[in-house]
């Protein structure tokens, strides 16, 4: 696996780029865009000789700022992030929190990539990626911008960390039918990677993930349980459900298909009888409702 990003384009391991890959992916994107802009430039240079000068003028000014300017900010809000250059490059714009990008952070991201890369041959965006601890650029820390790498190496043989054992069994009665697939998705993949993100960020990750599933099924966590460990303790609860209803068909077959033979079975096969005695059930599990109660550590 080589992304980790959900289908609501959160980057979950924020892993910032280095400056070596977001100039290559500058210099791909500039590239593109500057030949398209070229090609505009010729096609309406052509299609203006008529005009007077005033009006070639304001024709190309206004072919620049489509082109140079209000292009890369189209393509940054439609793809959340993800230029052409980017895409080959493997990187991603995201929010500080990891979240996709709207149109206003490309916007400022635009607005100021005229000043620190066009008209300065990107020197300014290149000193300030190598002051920010982040690797970010001017147009990043207005913007509340990070540039990541979304191919990331997965983890081998990633899987979710247990549930405190304090939480195990504490929300068995929670119902969890409304909880959609996709933001399992986003918590398992939160949960197996978080020792890989910012303190901060992840903390604000979890906090998001746990309102979100606060909503969907309408219980909030115990009090003073944090959001990482409420997000473990549902999922192994979770999980635990999955696992009563693989086995229980199979528990329950086996426990029908053993008779119960008492003491007095061979006397009644010598009175006459059939020899057999009722099948009782046996119970394979405790109830699942019951919890086993909620002790938070000393």
């Amino acid at each position: 696996m080589s992304g980790v990003v959900t289908g609501d384009a959160v980057v979950l391991g924020l892993r910032p780029a280095r400056l070596p890959s977001r100039a290559l992916a500058l210099f791909l994107d500039l590239l593109v865009v500057w030949a398209v802009y070229l090609l505009v430039s010729v096609g309406l240079a052509m299609a203006t000789a008529s005009l007077d000068e005033a009006a070639q003028m304001a024709v190309s000014i206004a072919s620049f700022l489509l082109v140079l300017v209000g292009a890369p900010i189209a393509v940054e809000t439609l793809s959340h992030g993800r230029s052409l250059g980017k895409l080959a490059c493997g990187l991603r714009v995201v929010r500080d929190d990891g979240g996709p990008i709207r149109f206003r952070h490309a916007l400022v991201r635009g607005a100021m990539g005229v000043v620190e890369i066009l008209m300065t041959f990107g020197v300014v965006a290149c000193i300030a990626s190598l002051v920010s601890e982040r690797g970010r650029r001017i147009g990043d820390v207005f913007a509340g911008t990070l540039v990541v790498r979304e191919r990331v190496p997965a983890a081998r043989n990633a899987m979710v960390p247990p549930p405190p054992p304090w939480l195990v069994g504490r929300f068995s009665g929670l119902d969890l039918s409304a909880v959609p697939d996709g933001l399992w998705l986003e918590i398992r993949q939160y949960l197996t990677r978080m020792g890989q993100l910012d303190q901060e960020v992840g903390r604000r990750i979890a906090e998001r993930l746990a309102d979100e599933l606060v909503s969907r099924t309408g219980t909030p966590p115990p009090a003073g349980v944090p959001a990482a460990a409420y997000l473990a303790g549902v999922v192994g609860e979770r999980q635990a459900r999955d696992a009563r209803r693989a086995f229980a068909p199979s528990a329950g077959a086996g426990a029908a298909a053993v008779p119960l033979v008492g003491p007095g079975a061979a006397a009644d096969s010598g009175a006459g009888g059939s020899g057999r005695v009722p099948v009782v059930p046996v119970a394979s599990e405790a109830e699942p409702g019951r919890s086993t109660g909620f002790a938070p550590p000393a």
